[in-house]
């Protein structure tokens, strides 16, 4: 059963018998999403823990100026949402369907019952958080510091690790990803995405074309992505 799969995959579940995830499945719901759709906005109340069962999910946030800023791009068995959901808790983000969706939900207030009867669950939330917290700053420090090569680099190399599939081209991410995207994965202008991605295919390190990214040159790449700290 798919559901079950990606429930028992999950990191926060990954400790549970096979007849615990077979306790906890019917408390979560599916549903689908046409490509563009909006899963839940920005402010609205974080109500729901989400879990991507196929598809890709895009998150956005709205800065300062009003420009819509994507967070961050997610793919089948990763999770969105209110991991801990309390009244007047709402969502930091927005998340839209990339392409056709679909994915499981369940209520803030039985993710909490899961909590309060597996503690290794509560525990492995806590981690997550924590790593979540990690990657933030990460991203924060790249933002302030990095010189914008090194921030492309860095966002195509995490692109691939999640998503790239070996090819005689190379590895290729394919999926609807625009310059726009990217620019706002790096806190960059869409000229400065354009101008850094067309020296990178000049060098040789990237090929691209419509709605698809293959690094040739991994490791030129990662030469030049900042090391984390």
């Amino acid at each position: 059963d798919l559901r079950l799969y990606i429930l028992s995959h999950l990191p926060f579940f990954q400790g549970l018998s096979a007849e615990q995830i077979k306790e906890i499945n019917p408390l979560f719901v599916d549903r689908g999403y046409k490509a563009g759709e909006l899963i839940y906005a920005e402010s609205n109340p974080a109500t729901r823990l989400y879990v991507v069962a196929d598809g890709i999910v895009k998150l956005t946030q709205l800065a300062q100026s009003g420009k819509e800023v994507m967070l961050d791009v997610l793919k089948s068995g990763e999770f969105f949402g209110s991991l801990t959901h309390k009244p007047k808790d709402q969502y930091c983000e927005s998340a839209h369907a990339q392409n056709p969706v679909c994915a499981l939900s369940i209520e803030g207030g039985q993710f909490r019952q899961i909590l309060q009867m597996y503690s290794q669950v509560a525990i492995r939330v806590m981690d997550i958080m924590t790593e979540r917290l990690k990657e933030s700053q990460e991203v924060v420090r790249m933002i302030s510091t990095a010189p914008v090569d090194q921030r492309i680099a860095m966002v195509l190399l995490k692109l691939a690790d999640k998503f790239g599939e070996k090819t005689e081209v190379g590895l290729l991410i394919q999926m609807p990803l625009s310059r726009e995207d990217i620019a706002s994965l790096t806190a960059l202008t869409t000229e400065t995405v354009s101008r850094v991605m067309s020296q990178f295919q000049k060098d040789g390190w990237i090929k691209t074309g419509r709605q698809w990214v293959a690094i040739i040159q991994k490791e030129r790449l990662m030469d030049l992505a900042p090391e984390k700290s």
